[in-house]
C-alpha cells in the first residue's frame, strides 16, 4: 500500500513540475482566447435581449417578487 501511494505521488509531483515548464500562454493563444470570450458573450447577450428569453426571465422576476413567504 506504501508503496503504491509513493509511486502514485511521485507521478503526480512530476506531472505538476511538467506543467509548470510550460505554464504560460504566448500572445496569440491570448488573443484567440480574447475572441472566443468576446464572441461567447456577443452570442449570450443576443439570447438573452431576444423578446422570448425576455418575457421568461421577466416572468421568472415577477413569480419570484410576487411569492409569499
Amino acid at each position: 500500500m506504501c508503496k503504491a501511494v509513493g509511486a502514485r505521488m511521485r507521478r503526480l509531483v512530476s506531472r505538476v513540475r511538467g506543467a509548470r515548464r510550460d505554464a504560460g500562454m504566448v500572445t496569440s493563444e491570448y488573443a484567440m482566447g480574447i475572441v472566443a470570450a468576446v464572441a461567447f458573450a456577443v452570442v449570450l447577450y443576443k439570447v438573452v435581449t431576444s423578446g422570448q428569453v425576455s418575457a421568461e426571465l421577466q416572468a421568472i422576476v415577477k413569480r419570484a417578487l410576487d411569492a409569499r413567504m
